[in-house]
């Protein structure tokens, strides 16, 4: 009998051999093409060798204020408003102020009667001198009081030009072209002459405030360059030059402000932004800016994956690191602003895989 088994399951066996033989003896499965995120390099002017945080700020910004004592009646703009010279941004109630003005109109009116009274009176003592009926210490006494209401009356026209002047400071006007940076004031409150009512940033330039601690104010001279970073533009940087530096320090920081001007600002750079502000080595050799996640490791030497625009494939290439910041790796050799490199998943790579390549911008 076990013969007989054995007889009936050899060819079974065979069978079933045949049978896997045919299902796994198909073409090999193709290969994934998996998405690549890539990016190309930022240029450095030159090495960083520190950097500070600031914000955008105008070259000239004043607070103005009414030139009277009164209550606000309205505001005609907003916070962030573009005005011209000369456009209205605030007015007091003029009810005092025109009772002034009326005042001091009544009182020209009044020396004006006075001097004409003292004219009168002078020819006539005139008359009296000549024909001797009184005396010539009289006749100077009358003159005196001739000459004392003509002040008067020059001290009246004064005041009255005062009052007209302040009947139009009761409208706060623009002194120049510029953006509204902030109220100090409301519709209803009483202000004093001369108290800041509104904040005013005049169109022009602008720069950015970076503070400075005391250790190191002395390397910040006037003019030396530097690169601007917007923190909402990461890509964005701007070539500018260190205008000032503040001659004392912050009495609550105890740090020096440094302004820093832009040599050629786009509409992207707004007032108020905050800043990266790096000072570079002009000696350094000029250098690239990658993220830290794009390095990898060969030979314990660093590289970068680089893609191959026309086959989409990404090869390995040695670089030079010139050093870790922050905000990336800059790299003095190896790489240039044109090339494409991989910066997500570099340890799952291989040489000339084939990648379908996503750009960092679309990605975030």
């Amino acid at each position: 009998m076990q013969a007989e088994h054995r007889k009936w399951l050899w060819p079974l066996g065979l069978a079933l051999t045949a049978a896997l033989a045919a299902c796994g003896g198909g073409e090999k499965p193709k290969e994934v093409i998996r998405p690549a995120i890539v990016a190309s390099p930022v240029a450095l002017e030159s090495l960083t060798i520190e950097s500070y945080s600031g914000d955008v700020r105008p070259r000239y910004q004043s607070s103005l204020g009414f030139r009277v004592l009164g209550k606000i009646r309205l505001r005609l703009v907003d916070t962030g408003a573009v005005v011209k010279k000369g456009q209205v941004l605030a007015e007091l109630e003029p009810q005092d102020i025109d009772l002034q003005r009326t005042s001091a109109e009544a009182a020209v009116a009044s020396a004006e009667a006075d001097l004409a009274l003292a004219d009168a009176e002078l020819e006539r003592h005139r008359q009296l001198l000549e024909k001797n009926y009184i005396s010539k210490a009289l006749f100077e006494a009358r003159s005196n009081q001739q000459k004392a209401a003509a002040a008067r009356l020059e001290q009246a026209k004064a005041q009255l030009d005062v009052a007209r002047n302040q009947s139009s400071y009761t409208q706060l006007a623009a002194d120049a072209d510029g953006v509204v940076t902030q109220w100090f004031a409301e519709v209803g409150q009483v202000v004093a002459a001369g108290q800041p009512i509104v904040g005013l940033a005049r169109s022009g330039e602008i720069e950015a405030q970076i503070d400075v601690p005391e250790s190191r104010v002395a390397e910040f001279a006037k003019g030396r360059p530097v690169v601007v970073q917007l923190w909402a533009e990461r890509g964005s940087r701007y070539a500018g030059k260190v205008r000032e530096v503040a001659p004392s320090a912050d009495p609550a920081t105890r740090t020096y402000a440094v302004r820093v001007s832009f040599d050629e600002p786009d509409q992207a750079v707004k007032i108020g932004m905050t800043t990266r502000v790096f000072f570079t080595d002009s000696a350094a050799p000029a250098s690239v800016l990658i993220p830290l996640s794009a390095l990898y490791e060969k030979d314990r030497k660093p590289a970068v994956w680089v893609l191959e625009p026309t086959k989409n494939t990404v090869n390995l290439r040695e670089v030079q690191v010139g050093q870790y910041r922050e905000d990336g790796v800059s790299i003095v050799a190896g790489l240039t602003t044109e090339d494409r490199i991989v910066t997500a998943g570099v340890h799952k790579l291989r040489v000339d895989q084939v990648v379908k390549p996503i750009d960092l911008e679309l990605a975030r």
